[in-house]
């Protein structure tokens, strides 16, 4: 990992009791305060959980932002990882606990700008508490499960985050197996807002999930928060 970054663990206190596990990967201090944008955390939540999902699988673009100068925080939600809880079907508890570490990172990091991105089932978590929280200002997707058998256990999530008016990004491998390009771009065509894609060539879904592809993701979460 970068010497220029450092790495903290916390818990974050979710409804019904449950308790999560997190991560906060910074720049180091005297490089973070030189950044125009200190007031801005990027929360990162990981793909789904009842499939091994955990957040150690978003560990390398979490350290990539922070080398970047990006405050990003990692954590595994209800049933992963050192998460207490159970994890669910459909995500929606999982929501919940989206929500619960942003206004944990805005009242203890001091930043009032959040960028949420979702790996996977992530995605769809992620897209559902966009605007539940007022301090997100943009949402990227590495892989939203679009598909028609995706659907049948994240379809309830779509229409939250097509519908929100906040900046949206997009990113999918050509090859994605639950997603095809075409299934992307007829879901997209019903998007409010700015909404963009960027489409990797002969790329699946699971190779984009690898650490080969971290740096590419970490490219294009800076480049899309450097738009905002």
């Amino acid at each position: 990992m970068s010497s220029n970054i450092e790495v903290e663990s916390c818990k974050v206190d979710s409804e019904d009791a449950v308790k999560l596990h997190a991560r906060i990967f910074k720049p180091r201090r005297e490089e973070h305060e030189e950044r125009p944008n200190s007031n801005l955390a990027i929360v990162l939540v990981h793909p789904f959980s009842l499939l091994g999902g955990c957040q150690a699988l978003l560990r390398g673009i979490a350290s990539g932002l922070a080398a970047n100068g990006y405050t990003a925080v990692t954590f595994d939600t209800r049933g992963a990882g050192k998460s207490t809880g159970r994890a669910t079907l459909t995500g929606f508890a999982e929501v919940k606990d989206v929500i619960a570490v942003c206004r944990w990172v805005c009242q203890n990091l001091g930043v009032d700008k959040i960028v949420l991105v979702g790996s996977s089932a992530g995605a769809p978590i992620a897209g559902s508490a966009v605007d539940q929280v007022e301090q997100v200002v943009g949402y990227v997707s590495l892989g939203y499960p679009f598909g028609l058998m995706a659907s049948v256990l994240f379809g309830r999530h779509h229409k939250s985050i097509l519908q929100s008016l906040k900046p949206k990004l997009f990113v999918m491998g050509t090859r994605d197996g639950f997603t095809s390009v075409s299934q992307l771009k007829n879901k997209l065509k019903s998007a409010s807002g700015r909404t963009e894609t960027h489409l990797i060539e002969g790329v699946s879904h699971f190779q984009m999930e690898g650490p080969h592809y971290d740096s590419d993701m970490v490219n294009l979460i800076c480049n899309f928060i450097s738009s905002l």
